[in-house]
């Protein structure tokens, strides 16, 4: 069966294990379903996640001149701790940073290599941990604003990572950790400002993809230069398409890619 659009991170859904869906303009793919059979991705044109031209993709989804543009790439996404919408401050649009920035937000650990802190809208819990490919998390601090997350955020990432190995990852090459005690032991190294906002009593989400084979050595897919490619699809982990020869497709990499995808 033939689906075709343009590239868009994955949607998620919570289960045992949790479900993918490919969502295009008029279609969607539940990947789930589709494991243990032939995926063929062609890449047709680009697509500009902001703009719908055909340009090449520079970062985020967006060509050149919209990711310097759109309030959706500014770098207080990347960067929380540079959040100004408290202080109705602007940066490329006060109004839509006043609705992403003023709102409940989460600082978690997360388990998909090693120990990461991390900081996300409440509303992406647990869309945010899926999507890192993380078997385990715990909200350690819960703040009004994207600003309070962020400067916790670096605080805390001076004494544990916030980085994650997407190649250990995709390998399912995890270390062994008590996440409640890091939760614990890092409470002492959280901002005077915050600190009123520890979580103290709770405990870890357990979450399980649906992989059944996952890579020895990864080969990452880059469809700009590898146009065409076909696989058996063996798992779905993070953002990654795992397949049956070690190939891993990342699709969030290739937001604004418009592709052909047939599934037999």
């Amino acid at each position: 069966m033939l689906y075709e659009g343009v590239l868009r991170k994955m949607k998620t859904e919570m289960g045992d294990p949790i479900q993918y869906f490919l969502v295009f303009e008029n279609d969607f793919i539940n990947f789930n379903q589709a494991l243990n059979k032939n995926l063929t991705i062609e890449f047709i044109k680009f697509q500009c996640l902001n703009c719908g031209k055909d340009r090449p993709i520079y970062r985020q989804g967006f060509c050149k001149s919209c990711f310097f543009e759109t309030p959706m790439a500014g770098e207080w996404i990347m960067k929380p701790e540079l959040s100004t919408a408290h202080l109705d401050q602007e940066d490329r649009d006060l109004v839509f940073e006043k609705q992403m920035q003023l709102q409940p937000h989460i600082v978690y650990l997360a388990n998909s290599s090693n120990v990461k802190v991390g900081v996300t809208r409440k509303a992406q819990v647990p869309t945010r941990w899926i999507d890192q490919g993380a078997h385990e998390a715990i909200e350690i601090v819960e703040v009004p604003n994207r600003y309070l997350a962020g400067i916790t955020e670096v605080a805390l990432k001076a004494h544990v990572s916030d980085k994650t190995s997407w190649q250990k990852m995709l390998k399912n090459d995890l270390e062994d950790v008590d996440l409640v005690a890091w939760r614990d032991k890092l409470k002492a190294h959280i901002p005077e400002e915050t600190l009123d906002y520890f979580i103290a009593s709770n405990s870890e989400t357990q979450l399980k993809f649906p992989v059944l084979q996952y890579p020895e050595k990864v080969q990452s897919l880059n469809l700009g230069k590898t146009p065409s490619y076909t696989g058996v699809l063996k798992g779905i982990k993070g953002q990654y398409l795992i397949f049956e020869d070690n190939t891993v497709f990342n699709i969030r990499g290739h937001e604004g890619f418009y592709v052909g995808i047939t599934i037999r």
